[in-house]
């Protein structure tokens, strides 16, 4: 890909992304694909270093409230929090439910909390969670009878 010299100028010198757009009058898809094309190294907002792993990209953004849930403090593609880590992004409640469970969601994640924004992953269910949850109720109204 040939990449504009005043859109590598620009991306060299650190300039955002969205302010080359901007300045440009390109779009930030076409901005981000001159970053790639000119290999650079991926953005980092605020600075710092980037973060070592997507564990360590969730934590930065992730704030823990008293009342056990999370607020997202990061990026949002729309109204999904998403979490940015090594040129990639993933949603954040896929990331807080492996981090929590220890594995992979199976099939869609609903939150189970009432708390608007909230990316705790002891909060989401996925599909193998929902179903033991009618395993647990079916049981329970076996042994005791009538609804719950």
């Amino acid at each position: 890909m040939k990449v504009r010299a005043d859109i590598a100028a620009l991306l060299h010198a650190d300039v955002p992304h969205q302010d080359i757009a901007r300045q440009l009058h390109v779009s930030r898809k076409t901005v981000s694909a001159a970053h790639r094309a000119l290999q650079l190294p991926p953005r980092v907002r605020g600075g710092g270093a980037p973060h070592a792993t997507l564990a360590d990209a969730y934590r930065a953004h992730a704030v823990p409230g008293d009342d056990g849930h999370v607020q997202w403090t990061g990026p949002m593609d729309g109204t999904l929090p998403v979490v940015c880590h090594d040129g990639g992004r993933a949603p954040a409640p896929r990331v807080a439910f492996r981090l929590h469970h220890g594995r992979a969601p199976e099939g869609r994640l609903r939150r189970t909390c009432e708390q608007p924004g909230c990316v705790a992953g002891a909060h989401y269910a996925d599909r193998r969670i929902r179903e033991a949850n009618q395993r647990a109720d079916r049981a329970f109204a076996a042994i005791f009878g009538g609804a719950l």
